[in-house]
């Protein structure tokens, strides 16, 4: 079960104790004094016009003070309104101009004299009441004897009764005389709701009130509305701020009974929720509950937001008011604390959702904003990192001026306020007369100024800039005398030299372009020949893939499902598929070509290229074969016209007579010089000769294997 944070029926919160109030019976406003003086409340509202100062002529009597207390004003024994009684508390004020005028008031009120006259002062003292939607105010006239006219002194107050207000509602009192002599006084009275016990038992529009419950479910908060089934009610939260309207968050009209389930990360000290009837001209009860919550404190820290704004202003938004303080601070470079700058500035308090204005006369990334509550820091924001870039190395000095125009520069560092010409060992100390000379040159930038003192902020690049002139000059005699040492031993670099070469070139294999073979296997001794394509192939570098060195997959995985993984994978790696016509696979070619719509029969030793046709003749049909494909064709055993039409959109090469441009091909932009690459094509063409020659021994000299030497192997 939920422990009760909240009875909403039995808690008062923050609103006055209201547990037995006077009754005033009656509709009419009526006014009395304190003893000795006389009073007259006026018939109908008057203006609520304060009129501007005027000069007292002598003596005036002026309210001093404001009191308020709540009463109850019934017209039944159950049927009662809430009302504000005010007392004005009056004193004199000012001082006779021409001492005959006062001679002469006195001499009125001396109660010596056989007929003395009725001297006294008068006084119209205006209240105003305001409470959102309506507006009030009164006329009371106060008469004080002269008997009891004292400057300066208190002569008594007068009690209005009394101000009808909504529940609930916040009530604004001025009171002023006419003419105005002084400044209004000024009152806020905050009137409780139907929380009160006196008031819920007295206040009819109370009695169908829902009653709210508010109680914890785990992290979260549940909101459990005890009303009648099927009563219909009105349920906002807002945010209650100290500085400005509230703000509404979330509303909804229910029927009852409802629970309400508030995450706790939504919790912060101002939210507040008020319930009402949706009844005409009902009573609202508002409570905010989270004020003292520790967790909606930390969310409400969380929600803040530095902004800078144009022209060095800039805000703090958060749902509710922060009692907090900001100061501006200086970020160095190295990543330190960032040291306040108080003094010489001040420290500000915030007002959340108000623009607020830098104390400066320039801008500078290093210049940091830090809000802290109680000596805690809370947020600090290098605002002007994004309008004026990153961090500089820049050193901050602090100038005192002095009675007599004698002032004293010191550089802000984690130690303290370093004076420039000191014996320090910090960088400011050694650098001390340099920054002197940059402030009275003009080479640092004043970001404050005043009466007290300065801020200077004084780049420190040239000074690092000569500093690394010597480490680079250093560097670069040791490079000298590191390069005359290696002319001295040159047979040792050359050695070296040729080991790097062959580094290189095992790093260029290991990165080396990926090719796909696809032929028709005619016979045994193609077969053969394709194989030492493919090891020659191998040393160029290349990596080769070819169903040759791979029958166990092509067995596993089927014909078709190994050349459309080969495929796929040698593209994506930006290899090449090289296609090897014969006379067999432009014949399966052209079969394939005159029908398109139906799979060709089966051809024996043929399939293993028709299932490979399968994957590439649509990139030739719709264009994608440029850049991915080559063709080749062995000069002695197919015409160079005899390759299909629509493979030559591909370059085709005769080998071995075409062999350079075909490696150069294959390699593309890794391939070597032209001299290293004719050097390379000799060495395939060697290599494939015995393999060509055999293709044209008679019949008889051919056996009836697949007689495949050593270096094409079957791989697995």
């Amino acid at each position: 079960m939920p422990v009760p944070w909240f009875l909403l029926s039995l808690a008062l919160g923050r609103n006055p104790v209201v547990l037995s109030l006077e009754r005033v019976v009656g509709p009419q406003d009526t006014a009395r004094c304190s003893p000795g003086l006389s009073c007259h409340l006026w018939d109908g509202d008057v203006l609520c016009l304060p009129g501007s100062l005027v000069s007292a002529p002598g003596p005036v009597l002026v309210p001093t003070r404001l009191q308020t207390e709540l009463v109850l004003r019934c017209h039944e024994e159950t049927d009662c309104d809430l009302c504000v009684r005010v007392a004005v508390h009056l004193a004199v004020h000012g001082y006779w101009e021409d001492p005959e005028d006062e001679e002469k008031f006195r001499r009125a009120a001396d109660p010596e004299l056989e007929e003395p006259r009725n001297a006294s002062l008068q006084a119209h003292i205006v209240l105003s009441f305001q409470a959102y939607p309506t507006a009030h105010c009164v006329l009371l006239e106060v008469q004080v004897p002269a008997a009891l006219v004292q400057p300066g002194q208190s002569v008594g107050s007068v009690v209005f009764d009394c101000f009808e207000a909504a529940l609930g509602a916040e009530v604004q009192i001025w009171s002023y005389t006419q003419p105005r002599y002084q400044k209004e006084l000024n009152l806020t009275q905050q009137l409780p709701d139907c929380r009160g016990l006196e008031v819920q038992d007295n206040i009819q529009s109370c009695w169908a009130l829902p009653w709210l419950n508010v109680s914890a479910d785990g992290e979260n908060v549940r909101l459990v509305l005890d009303v009648s089934e099927e009563q219909h009610f009105g349920l906002s939260l807002y945010w209650n701020q100290d500085q400005g309207p509230i703000k509404p968050w979330w509303h909804s009209n229910l029927t009852g009974p409802q629970t309400i389930t508030l995450n706790h990360t939504d919790l912060v000290p101002c939210l507040c929720i008020q319930v009402w009837p949706l009844e005409p001209d009902s009573v609202r009860t508002s409570i905010c509950p989270f004020r003292e919550d520790p967790r909606a404190h930390g969310n409400l820290w969380r929600a803040a937001r530095l902004q800078l704004l144009p022209s060095r202003g800039w805000r703090l938004d958060a749902p509710c008011s922060l009692p907090a303080e900001a100061t501006l601070c200086w970020q160095a470079l190295d990543g330190g604390p960032c040291l306040p700058l108080v003094p010489p500035l001040p420290r500000e308090n915030v007002t959340v959702n108000k623009v607020l204005e830098f104390p400066l006369r320039k801008g500078h990334p290093n210049v940091c904003v830090q809000v802290s509550t109680w000596e805690k820091l809370q947020m600090q924001e290098c605002l002007w990192a994004d309008s004026l870039g990153p961090l500089k190395d820049d050193m901050l000095l602090v100038e005192t001026r002095g009675p007599q125009d004698n002032g004293s520069l010191c550089a802000l560092e984690p130690s303290g306020c370093t004076p420039l010409l000191s014996r320090a060992s910090t960088r400011a100390a050694r650098l001390g007369e340099q920054l002197l000379q940059d402030v009275q040159s003009g080479q640092c930038l004043q970001l404050w100024d005043s009466d007290l003192g300065a801020l200077w902020a004084c780049p420190m690049d040239k000074y690092i800039h000569q500093r690394w002139a010597l480490v680079w000059l250093a560097c670069l005699l040791l490079a000298a005398v590191l390069f005359l040492l290696l002319l001295l031993k040159m047979n040792p670099v050359k050695g070296w030299l040729r080991l790097l070469k062959e580094n290189i070139r095992a790093g260029a294999a290991s990165r080396s372009r990926a090719a796909l073979l696809l032929y028709s296997a005619d016979d045994a001794s193609f077969e053969r020949l394709v194989g030492v394509l493919a090891s020659a192939l191998c040393q160029l570098p290349l990596r080769v893939a070819v169903d040759l060195w791979s029958r166990r997959d092509l067995s596993a995985q089927g014909a078709l499902a190994w050349f459309h993984a080969q495929r796929r994978q040698t593209l994506q790696e930006g290899g090449v598929v090289v296609l090897l016509f014969s006379p067999g696979a432009v014949a399966l070619c052209r079969e394939w070509l005159q029908d398109a719509t139906s799979v060709p029969r089966a051809h024996g030793p043929h399939d293993a290229f028709a299932a490979s046709l399968s994957c590439v003749l649509p990139d030739f049909l719709q264009g994608r074969a440029p850049g991915r494909y080559v063709g080749a064709y062995f000069d002695k055993l197919l015409p160079v016209d005899a390759v299909p039409a629509l493979f030559r959109s591909v370059p085709v090469f005769s080998l071995p007579s075409q062999l350079p441009d075909f490696l150069g091909t294959l390699q593309g932009p890794a391939a070597p010089r032209s001299r290293r690459l004719a050097e390379r094509a000799e060495q395939v063409s060697r290599a494939l000769q015995p393999a060509l020659d055999s293709c044209f021994r008679p019949p008889g000299g051919l056996g009836t294997g697949r007689g495949m030497g050593p270096e094409a192997g079957v791989r697995t």
